[in-house]
């Protein structure tokens, strides 16, 4: 069976997601070097991050991380476009495990009770065959042990794309568009909120002020990456 798969890895050659090089045995989706060299963030590890600090004013979330920096043409780009653009789910499912391996090492983060991606419109969502952010929630729902919930946070509204609009436009293109289905479910939870790339953290703030809304939650963030400014 090995000479086979080896026969078989020649003629349709396994890649690494972030670097394109071909992948060793023990490799998986990503190369051991791109997952040494990938920008983590680390913002886990402090409740007083850059991406908390986004959110001071606007919305209560009590922490907010990234696994990774986003930067234009970089790696992390390109893990995220394999994953949104080119259908390639078992990114989004593998680095929400490496992600949730460490985020329940932090004392802010290990008290998630339940985990819920931000929704995509299911027209939107039945075009692209599925949720990136569901996906990526998955992962961590996997490696956290904590129970993921698809059903409470719905969206309501298609909204326009997001790309090179203003943070204003952005917040005033989301602010209404989510609705709640059964949300006393969620009375007293810890609930991490999870997206696939924050940039202006326009979603994310919608979704969690409508969140807020139920007795006695509290918010945590997590994503993917963050955009790089």
């Amino acid at each position: 069976m090995s000479l086979f798969q080896d026969f078989f890895a020649l003629i349709y050659p396994n890649n690494c997601m972030a670097c394109g090089n071909n992948l060793f045995k023990n490799e998986h989706i990503i190369c051991t070097s791109c997952l040494f060299h990938l920008p983590k963030t680390n913002y886990h590890l402090t409740t007083d991050n850059p991406i908390s600090q986004a959110f001071w004013g606007r919305t209560n979330i009590d922490a907010a991380a990234a696994f990774y920096y986003f930067t234009k043409a970089g790696k992390v780009q390109h893990l995220v476009h394999q994953l949104k653009y080119k259908g390639k789910k078992e990114v989004g499912v593998y680095i929400g495990e490496l992600y949730g391996k460490e985020l329940i090492e932090s004392s802010e983060f290990s008290k998630t009770e339940v985990i819920i991606p931000v929704p995509l419109h299911p027209k939107k969502e039945k075009k692209r065959g599925f949720n990136q952010s569901e996906v990526f929630a998955s992962g961590l729902s996997v490696s956290m042990n904590v129970p993921l919930d698809t059903k409470t946070l719905i969206r309501t509204f298609a909204s326009e794309t997001q790309t090179r609009k203003t943070r204003f436009k952005r917040w005033e293109n989301v602010k209404e568009i989510f609705s709640l289905q059964q949300a006393e479910k969620l009375e007293n939870k810890h609930i991490l909120l999870v997206d696939d790339v924050i940039t202006t953290g326009a979603t994310i703030e919608a979704c969690a002020n409508l969140l807020n809304t139920i007795k006695g939650v509290k918010i945590n963030v997590a994503s993917i990456a963050v955009a790089s400014h």
